[in-house]
């Protein structure tokens, strides 16, 4: 990291993500600080050097510090880093609030929609703390156990402020860390929101086995689908095509370590969505998603019929054998449309 005046992180959320990221910050020569809710996960942090919950493999790094209190980390952060689920972050934006002035600096890696109003994250933070005008979101095809491993990573950071997109990006770099640029925040986001509904689709798809063909035309046209409403929501055709885009669905459909995946095997063998999520035991994003996406896909009147039939196998238990139905008998069609 080049500038010197930038040394403090502060990462909320100590899941696997967040302890990944404090981890490559750290690597990458910040001071980190790392929170979170849980008090009994930051007391086993801070005695054994390791998040054996999340990441049980990894030695945490030195510049890591272990640290309770919301207000010190808040006051000691050069840059804000926020990594909790996205149905909890208007509350938790809202804790954070009177600790942020309008020369705070604020990132988020969290992939997801908020519940009921289907609003994307830089919406609700700009409704929450609309005082911290440098925001940046950082998303891409990435496994946490290989970012903490320190396996070779590539994301995007996307920021209205190219500069601050820059800015965020350096306190990333590392050998084997390379964080690219964008001002599409919209599509950055986006791309990382609705994967995690296709990634459900493909594991369901794998789980019955249907094999690779289903798969590769899940991928490709559920691609369609997130560009289709991308486009209409101001996302770019180019977002879409890139790391947080496609590249970051190819990777939770065609991986195991994705929990999205996973939640998609475990239906079709015939667990229930609550099932399958104890099983998984951490927050399966794209259950919660799936909702939001379904109900903004009717509102702008878009075709996505992959993520209606994973909505309707989620809330409505609709069999997964009724949904390869539905979306074969579907109408012929141009693959353009």
């Amino acid at each position: 990291m080049t500038d010197k005046t930038i040394k403090t992180v502060a990462v909320y959320g100590a899941g696997s993500w967040g302890t990944a990221l404090a981890l490559q910050l750290a690597r990458a020569g910040s001071k980190v600080l790392l929170w979170d809710i849980d008090s009994e996960l930051l007391e086993n942090m801070q005695r054994d050097g390791i998040n054996h919950r999340y990441i049980p493999n990894v030695k945490l790094h030195e510049n890591i510090t272990i640290e309770a209190d919301l207000e010190t980390v808040c006051r000691a952060a050069d840059l804000n880093l926020l990594v909790i689920p996205s149905h909890v972050y208007r509350q938790f934006l809202s804790q954070l609030k009177p600790l942020l002035t309008e020369k705070s600096k604020v990132a988020w890696a969290s992939k997801g929609l908020e519940p009921d109003s289907g609003l994307l994250l830089h919406q609700v933070i700009a409704e929450v703390i609309p005082q911290v005008t440098q925001k940046a979101v950082i998303s891409g095809p990435t496994f946490a156990v290989e970012v903490a491993e320190n396996l070779p990573t590539a994301v995007t950071v996307a920021a209205k402020d190219e500069g601050f997109a820059l800015e965020v990006a350096k306190y990333l770099h590392s050998d084997n860390f390379r964080a690219y640029t964008s001002h599409d925040i919209i599509g950055v986001e986006l791309g990382g929101a609705l994967k995690n509904v296709l990634a459900i689709a493909t594991g369901l798809s794998d789980g019955l086995g249907f094999g690779a063909n289903s798969r590769a035309a899940l991928v490709t046209r559920g691609l369609a689908e997130i560009m289709r409403l991308g486009l209409r929501l101001g996302g770019e055709k180019e977002t879409f095509m890139g790391l947080a885009g496609l590249g970051d669905l190819v990777l939770t459909c065609t991986d195991d370590k994705s929990r999205n995946r996973r939640m998609g095997l475990n239906l079709a063998s015939g667990l229930t969505a609550e099932e399958s999520k104890e099983k998984i035991g951490q927050a399966v994003e794209g259950v919660r998603t799936a909702r939001e996406a379904h109900l903004m896909a009717v509102r702008y009147e878009i075709d996505c019929p992959i993520i209606e039939q994973v909505y309707k196998i989620l809330y409505h238990n609709m069999k997964p054998q009724e949904v390869v139905h539905d979306l074969l008998s579907r109408d012929l069609r141009s693959e353009s449309n």
